[in-house]
This record gives structure tokens, C-alpha cells and sequence, in this order.
């Protein structure tokens, strides 16, 4: 017999090393962190395989971008009705659910033999996102007393920040040394893993306090943001007109404003009921204004890295993992900075904190923007990165933070699906919105590199190479990883694109900045009285089974 075996001695002690970090706050947010995490990284992780997925599935560019569109959308829609779920049903009962969803989705996409496969498993991968992703905030505001959230919830940052600046570049070496199905592929041990520690290290969070779920306001809700949420997705695909039919881009957008006031009109009424989204999360100053702040990062973030990833691949050349590379500096500076950011949260409140992170990031990532030749080298933007790194850090920790401290635990679950529905449709609108100013600058940018690199050309030559260019900036160019244009081509491409980003780039630059204005109106918070931190208690049966 093995000399080292306890017997039910060792098992005894394993037994109580599971008690021990059941329910443990810094084990809980080690769980929630690596599902959060997933579901953010698929946000962006995508991108950088959209050349590859092209060549592989043999699709056409709009095929693959609704490969990320159909999951933002999904995502944006229906995170406040699976925040109030969680209330309803269990924060930790949705949030493994959700992690069931978007493991098993996960495995589909990258089993999928084609474009249109892909995008319905893409789809349920949202379903499943938005199940776990507003639950990962809640659970957090339950088990850690609001003295200690800032800490907390500069871990949760640091996630968030690394995960939207990472995809890049883990995307980038996924694709580079095998091909585009491993970005889903990768999704399945980790989710295994988050499974598993959900049950062991997981309590049941429920209050007790029984909830009714409010339909009108989840069919209402879900309409509008569907339809607002399309109709910025797909209006530059259908130049802002019609559709099919008599159905076109404003009508829809008209369609989801109708439904949202509907919406609101609905929630008033049902104030002293149970609503889906209490206005009393509102009378909150800080929580209304870091909503705010919340949809202007996401903004920013997007609207910065759109061009400038392509700008990499298509201007520089760049393959899709020297062009993750060349971003990491500022995921590895955020990881670090961002938990100490919220422990100063804690001790100084987050405010100031918050305006220097935000002011940081601008200014690195507009330095960028300036700096940014055809000829760049990945060296010439490490410094700005540093910059940008410093201002990530100081950004997701406080905002959480300064956002959450005040909620009523009762409420977490449809304050973070508040929160978490404000960003994604940020991210929406900063997708939408820098994807048509780049495409209007670079109609206006290729057509007068065009016309001053042509001069000495032929009439019919010269003419020809402008039309060319104007037809190609009308439609949407199509770069590709590591490919760029050469010769005159290639001179009036790089240049002109140039021209049309850093005017791109700024613009959420200045939005960043008003966010960051905004900021001085947070209302100083009462610190909580330290003192012991109170356990949540698990459910009788939470040992063995999922509450």
C-alpha cells in the first residue's frame, strides 16, 4: 500500500480545504475573473483572424463581419434581462449556465465547416456571454463589503482591460501558429476549468427575497436595443438607406427609439412593483454618471483600436502576430497598475484616480495616432503604449468601483446588467460610428494622394487610378494580415490612409476627454467602517450541487 495514502484522514483534510476557500472573496473573484474574462476576449479576439477566416471558409468580408457582429449583438441585447435573472434565479446559477452556453458554443465555432454555421454558433456564444457576464459584477458586490470593493474590482479591471486590448495579440499567435478555429478552441479548457471551481468555490448568493420577472419590460427591452443595436451595425453596410423592401436603416433606428420609449414609459409605471430596470439605481449620482463613463470608453477604446489595427496589417504589413505584439506593452502595464489602482480606490476614493487614468490613456494613445507613419517601425509606438498602459490601469477599477459601492446587494444583479449593457452598446456605437467617418476620410484622403502622386501620369491613366481608389474607399477596403500594397499603389494606400486615421483616431480621443471631464462631478462616498469581513454563507445544499 501506498505509504503516502491518508485514508479518510486525507480526505477529511481535503473536505475542509474545500471549506476553507468556499466562499472565500478572493477565490470567488478568481472564478468570476476567468469567465469574464472569456467573454470579453471574444470580443475582440476575432478581429485579427478576419483575413484568415476569408481564405479558410472561403467567405466574403460581410459573412465574416457578422461573425462579430451577431455575438456583440447578442451580448448588448440581452445583458439586462440576464442581470434581473440572476437576481430572480441566482447570480451563481446563471453565471454556470452561462459558462455551459459559451463552453459548448465555443467547441461549435470552431467545428463549423461554414460562414453560416459560424455565425449562428457565434450567436448562442453571446446567449451564453450575456448569461454569465452581468452575474461576474454582482456576485462580487455581494461577497466583498464596499470597504474592500475597490481592491476586488481592480482585479475585475485589470481583466477587463487586459482582455480587450489582449485579444490582439493572443489572437494574433493562435492564428499565426495554427489557423482561425483555435480562437474558439482555446475558450474550452478554461471554460472546463470555471466550471468546475463554480461548484467547489461558489456559494449560492441568493437573499432570499423572492423577484418577479417582468416580461413587457424584457420583450420591450430586448426590441429596442435589437433594432438600435442593428441599425448602427449594418448602417454603413446599406449606406444609412434602404434594406429590402420598405425596410430601411432609419426606419429600423426609428423602430428601436419607439420600443425604448415604450420601454421607459412601461418601467414608470412599474416602479413600485418589481421592474426590470429600477429607476431608483439612478437616483445614484455616481452610478448614472459612470454609466456615462462607461459608454465613453467603450467608445474610445473601440474607435481608437479599429483603424489602428488595420492600419498595422494593411499599411505596415504587420502579421496578425507582430500586430498583437506591437499592442501588448499596454495590456502588460494595465495588468499590473489596475490592482493597485483599486486599493487606492478604497483608501482615496476613485475619482481623481479615474481622471488621471483617463486623461493618460488619451494622451498615449493620441501621441500614437500623431506619430504614426507609413514607414513606422512596431518600436516607434512601445513608448506611447507605456502611456496608454498606465491610463488603462487607472480607468476599469475605479469606474467599477465608484459605479458599485453604493449598490444595494438587492439590486446587484440588475445594476450590473446595467452597466455591463451601457458598455457593449458603447461599443457598438464606436464601432458603427468610427467605421464610417474612416470610411468617409478615406474617400477623401485616397482621392487627393491619388490626384498628387499622378500628376505626371497619362489623362486616361490618372483617372483611372482615382476612380479606382474612390470606388475602393466607397465600398469598404478589404486589408489583409501581412499583405500590403506595392509601387505607386502602394504609396497613395499608405499614405492615404494615414491621413484618414489620425483624424479618425482623435475624434474618440475628444470623447474619452469629455468622459473624463465628466468625472468631477462624482460625489465624494461615506467610507464604510472597516471591519471583519462577513462571509456569505452558502446554501445548505451549495457542497454538493448548484443552488
Amino acid at each position: 500500500m501506498n505509504g503516502n495514502w491518508r485514508g479518510p484522514g486525507g480526505a477529511v483534510a481535503a473536505e475542509a480545504d474545500v471549506k476553507r476557500y468556499r466562499g472565500n472573496p478572493w477565490a470567488v473573484l478568481l472564478v468570476v475573473s476567468l469567465g469574464f474574462f472569456m467573454t470579453l476576449l471574444d470580443l475582440t479576439i476575432v478581429n485579427i483572424a478576419i483575413p484568415n477566416m476569408i481564405s479558410r471558409l472561403h467567405a466574403s468580408l460581410d459573412d465574416v463581419l457578422w461573425v462579430i457582429n451577431a455575438y456583440a449583438l447578442v451580448l448588448a441585447v440581452l445583458l439586462i434581462t440576464a442581470g434581473r435573472l440572476g437576481d430572480l434565479l441566482g447570480q451563481r446559477r446563471m453565471f454556470f449556465a452561462g459558462v455551459v452556453v459559451f463552453t459548448l458554443a465555443s467547441a461549435a465555432c470552431g467545428l463549423s465547416p461554414g460562414a453560416g454555421w459560424l455565425v449562428a454558433f457565434r450567436a448562442v456564444q453571446g446567449l451564453g456571454a450575456a448569461m454569465l457576464m452581468p452575474q461576474t459584477l454582482a456576485i462580487l458586490t455581494m461577497v466583498f463589503p464596499p470597504e474592500r470593493r475597490g481592491a476586488a474590482f481592480g482585479v475585475w479591471g485589470a481583466v477587463a482591460g487586459v482582455a480587450t486590448i489582449a485579444g490582439p495579440t493572443l489572437g494574433g499567435l493562435l492564428v499565426t501558429t495554427f489557423d482561425w478555429r483555435y480562437i474558439f478552441f482555446i475558450n474550452i479548457p478554461v471554460g472546463a476549468a470555471v466550471l468546475i471551481l463554480t461548484v467547489v468555490l461558489v456559494p449560492d448568493l441568493r437573499t432570499g427575497q423572492r423577484h418577479y420577472f417582468d416580461i413587457a419590460g424584457v420583450l420591450l427591452a430586448s426590441g429596442a436595443l435589437l433594432a438600435i443595436c442593428f441599425g448602427l451595425v449594418e448602417g454603413q453596410r446599406y449606406n444609412w438607406g434602404k434594406v429590402v423592401s420598405f425596410i430601411s436603416i432609419p426606419l429600423i433606428l426609428a423602430v428601436g427609439v419607439v420600443l425604448l420609449g415604450l420601454f421607459l414609459w412601461v418601467q414608470a409605471r412599474k416602479q413600485d412593483a418589481e421592474p426590470l430596470v429600477p429607476f431608483s439605481l439612478f437616483r445614484d449620482r455616481n452610478f448614472s454618471l459612470m454609466n456615462f463613463v462607461a459608454a465613453t470608453i467603450s467608445i474610445g477604446i473601440l474607435g481608437i483600436y479599429l483603424p489602428f489595427v488595420i492600419y498595422l496589417q494593411s499599411v505596415l504589413g504587420f502579421s496578425a502576430l507582430k500586430a498583437g505584439l506591437t499592442l501588448a506593452p499596454a495590456s502588460v502595464i494595465a495588468m499590473f497598475i489596475a490592482p493597485v489602482a483599486g486599493r487606492l480606490s478604497d483608501r482615496i476614493g476613485g475619482k481623481y484616480i479615474l481622471i488621471t487614468g483617463l486623461a493618460c490613456f488619451s494622451v498615449g494613445m493620441g501621441w500614437l495616432a500623431l506619430i504614426a507613419q507609413p514607414t513606422s517601425a512596431w518600436y516607434d509606438f512601445f513608448a506611447p503604449q507605456l502611456v496608454a498602459g498606465i491610463g488603462m490601469g487607472c480607468t476599469f477599477a475605479p469606474m467599477t468601483t465608484v459605479a458599485m459601492r453604493d449598490i444595494n446587494p438587492r439590486m446587484a444583479g440588475a445594476a450590473s446588467g446595467m452597466f455591463n449593457t451601457t458598455r457593449q452598446v458603447g461599443s457598438v456605437i464606436g464601432t458603427a460610428g468610427v467605421g464610417a467617418l474612416l470610411q468617409n476620410r478615406l474617400l477623401d484622403a485616397l482621392t487627393s494622394q491619388a490626384r498628387q502622386r499622378t500628376v505626371g501620369l497619362p489623362a486616361a491613366t490618372r483617372a483611372h487610378l482615382v476612380s479606382g481608389f474612390q470606388a475602393a474607399a466607397r465600398s469598404g477596403l478589404e486589408g489583409g494580415s501581412g499583405h500590403r500594397l506595392t509601387g505607386l499603389p502602394g504609396q497613395i494606400f499608405s499614405h492615404g490612409f494615414v491621413d484618414a486615421m489620425r483624424p479618425t483616431m482623435l475624434t474618440p480621443i475628444g470623447i474619452l476627454l469629455i468622459g473624463a471631464a465628466s468625472c468631477l462631478l462624482i460625489r465624494r462616498g461615506q467610507r464604510a467602517p472597516a471591519g471583519p469581513r462577513t462571509e456569505v454563507p452558502a446554501a445548505p445544499e451549495a457542497s454538493t450541487a448548484l443552488g
